[in-house]
């Protein structure tokens, strides 16, 4: 064989892999980003690309999506509606917090109809054995209905501990539910969720998606972590359940994290979310969950005053509703912006506010772990981190083990608990759950748990990333070109 008809047969072959390669990735939707990410990978990476893409790349099925996407039902309209009565028009006399939050409120509204509630006392948990404590104590305490939503669910003995008041409850005739994401919960087999169902209650992997192997999409996960009780005792936030969000696994050490645990009518949106999510999952009519015969209780208007919307956000839908709320906050930071997430890695729409945030004299401050649990993502993220300390933020890296938390607060005025990181894949890829909160008191706790993470950790200067080696620094670059996908 000549050199000629080798370099033929390799051309030849490059042409038709760029061809594939545009045919494939311009078929679906896709924002620019992501496309040209695809590509790069394609192309670079003739034939494993296209098994990479056929794994991660290939969105929800029209099937998947006509299940997801469900209309709001009469009930919900008519509590929006009542929703309004909370928000009186705008006067020239409103403070810029006054103003801000009822902007994040109707924006929640027109592009989620998540309602608005008043009546609610919460807790935060940073400490993942508490956390759990708690939950099984409230599971136990149960009295109607128990339903459990994570991204992981693991068979280890954290899972065997969360699994055991569950198992309880359902024999003793209260309604339990679990959902579940198969590779969030990889290793997590259907049998062990058997003694549930063999004492009255269901547990069913997210979509109904047994086996990522066969059913070929790695992306658009379940990321949320809900818990509802008796719909009137609730949780929300990063933990998730398995050995090492409670410091049990050497190779993270300490697991810090936030969740937020909320009592009033507020876990009535975590319940519905729960119900879609459940209702998306299973096929089978008879375990379908009506919304008005589920157990919805009357307020207590002595409880608290939190108010509280909880908003989700996914693939099946273009809007992005957690980013939009993200960059609406980062908006209307006026003095102070803090920020916890494993992952930054922001779209152009989010760093262009953070450096306007930056730059326009509010205390931008980031604080993610120093050590990576994804490579590709670790170093996009020093990548965007290094960008964002040039332009004037306090960058902290984390040092007492692995900080999870997704929090965000601004002014003392507006938080952020939930399940959404700071990156693509919570933006576009994953569905996801925050609670956003205007309350000044969990704003100011949350303020004070950074500030104390702070001693713990590092404060990396623009200085500190130009002395990193060449070789780092071009593996920060590259991963950054692939971060639309990581």
């Amino acid at each position: 064989m000549t050199w000629t008809l080798v370099n033929t047969i390799i051309t030849v072959i490059f042409v038709l892999n760029v061809i594939a390669a545009v045919i494939t990735v311009f078929r679906e939707k896709r924002d620019i980003a992501a496309t040209w990410a695809w590509l790069l990978v394609l192309n670079l990476l003739p034939i494993i690309g296209f098994l990479l893409y056929a794994f991660f790349g290939r969105k929800l099925t029209h099937r998947q999506l006509r299940k997801i996407q469900v209309q709001p039902n009469a009930e919900l309209t008519e509590t929006l509606a009542r929703q309004q009565e909370l928000l009186p028009p705008a006067t020239a006399d409103d403070t810029h917090r006054e103003a801000s939050v009822k902007n994040m409120i109707n924006l929640f509204q027109n592009i989620d109809h998540a309602f608005v509630t008043t009546n609610n006392q919460s807790e935060l948990f940073t400490d993942g054995q508490k956390l759990f404590a708690d939950i099984r104590q409230e599971i136990r305490q149960a009295q109607h209905n128990v339903y459990v939503e994570f991204y992981t669910f693991y068979a280890d003995e954290l899972g065997r501990e969360m699994l055991a008041p569950l198992i309880e409850k359902a024999r003793e005739g209260v309604e339990v539910r679990v959902l579940y994401d198969s590779w969030g919960s990889m290793g997590t087999k259907r049998d062990f969720f058997e003694p549930l169902r063999e004492a009255g209650g269901l547990a069913e992997p997210f979509l109904g998606i047994h086996s990522n192997w066969l059913d070929f999409r790695l992306n658009f996960r379940n990321h949320r972590k809900i818990v509802a009780i008796d719909g009137w005792t609730g949780y929300i936030g990063g933990f998730n359940i398995g050995d090492q969000y409670v410091g049990r696994d050497k190779k993270f050490g300490y697991w810090r994290d936030t969740h937020l645990k909320v009592e009033g009518d507020g876990v009535l949106a975590l319940q519905q979310q729960f119900i879609r999510d459940w209702d998306a999952t299973t096929t089978d009519p008879k375990l379908k969950m009506d919304i008005n015969q589920t157990h919805f209780p009357k307020g207590n208007n002595g409880l608290g005053k939190t108010m509280m919307q909880v908003v989700a956000s996914g693939p099946d839908d273009d809007l992005e509703q957690v980013k939009l709320g993200y960059l609406r906050m980062i908006n209307s930071a006026r003095q102070r912006l803090y920020i916890q997430t494993p992952y930054l890695i922001p779209d152009d729409s989010v760093l262009n506010a953070l450096r306007s945030a930056i730059h326009s004299g509010v205390d931008v401050r980031i604080m993610v772990p120093h050590m990576p649990d994804h490579a590709f993502v670790y170093r996009a993220t020093q990548y965007y981190a290094r960008l964002l300390a040039e332009d004037g933020a306090k960058i902290y890296f984390y040092q007492n083990g692995f900080l999870h938390a997704k929090t965000m607060v601004i002014d003392d005025a507006i938080s952020s608990v939930g399940s959404a990181n700071m990156d693509f894949r919570s933006f576009k890829l994953n569905f996801e759950a925050n609670a956003f909160v205007y309350d000044f008191k969990v704003a100011s706790q949350l303020r004070t748990i950074f500030e104390a993470d702070i001693e713990k950790s590092t404060l990396v200067a623009p200085q500190d990333f130009r002395e990193m080696s060449r070789w780092l620094r071009f593996k920060q670059a590259f991963s950054r070109l692939l971060s639309p996908i990581l």
